[in-house]
């Protein structure tokens, strides 16, 4: 992308992220769209965001494909990678070359996992306000080109924004929101999960696919992922009158 353009579409997306920021707004889906953004505006082939619940647990909020959602759910239930490692300490981990022996040995199933998925380089950036912590933010690459300064600290600047979506503009000391913000959260993701995957097999398509126009669906017409998501779960929702993704053509690609 070039320089102008990028700086163009940088400021573009920091205020669309400024105009979501209202009472009552929709966070996972804001946390899907930097998701893209981070693809869009770095070097980047994948991005997902882990954020902690009330309990210390990290949990899988956002990805902007299902292979990077389900590598990111693999690194959680392994306990390891960067992500991992850089929402305990703190501190980013990046340009992390997935094919070396001391990535390896360092995080044995995560390592080979992403590889298998088609991921050589990594990054894992704190979502952090203060000196308070509550996820993180992991950049993906298919190509072992190394990600710059100013690209780092852009992908720093996209999880400040994801953690001040995250917490509403609420300062950290006040822990009562803080948990309530994260868990409403956590408990949306999961019923999207769910829809997600009905639709994807109502439909015959991919989880992207079905996704994309699920999220398509719900902000055409001004409503919430996990309120939309919570009518379709409990049957209150006829789910005809979403219209199916257009079949894939020969030849593309989704992943």
């Amino acid at each position: 992308m070039m320089t102008m353009a990028r700086e163009r579409r940088l400021a573009e997306i920091f205020v669309e992220v400024a105009d979501s920021l209202v009472e009552d707004f929709d966070v996972i889906d804001l946390l899907h769209r930097l998701s893209a953004r981070c693809v869009e505006l770095l070097d980047v082939s994948a991005a997902g965001i882990l954020l902690v619940d009330a309990h210390g647990e990290l949990q899988i909020i956002a990805a902007s494909d299902e292979h990077t959602r389900l590598l990111e759910l693999f690194a959680l239930q392994h306990d390891q990678g960067p992500c991992v490692e850089c929402y305990r300490t703190g501190a980013a981990r990046t340009n992390i070359d997935l094919t070396r022996a001391e990535t390896t040995a360092a995080w044995p199933r995560f390592a080979r996992q992403a590889r298998e998925t088609g991921y050589v380089t990594t990054h894992a950036i704190p979502l952090r306000l203060r000196n308070r912590v509550v996820g993180a933010l992991n950049l993906f690459q298919t190509g072992p080109h190394r990600l710059g300064d100013d690209d780092i600290a852009l992908a720093q600047a996209l999880a400040d924004v994801a953690t001040i979506a995250i917490l509403q503009q609420r300062t950290l000391e006040q822990s009562h929101v803080e948990n309530s913000q994260l868990e409403n959260a956590l408990t949306s993701r999961i019923l999207i999960e769910q829809v997600k995957g009905f639709l994807a097999e109502r439909w015959n398509t991919s989880v992207d696919d079905a996704f994309a126009v699920f999220r398509a669906y719900a902000r055409a017409r001004h409503l919430r992922l996990s309120d939309l998501a919570a009518r379709i779960v409990s049957g209150d929702f006829d789910t005809a009158a979403i219209p199916a993704p257009a079949p894939a053509r020969p030849g593309d690609h989704h992943g």
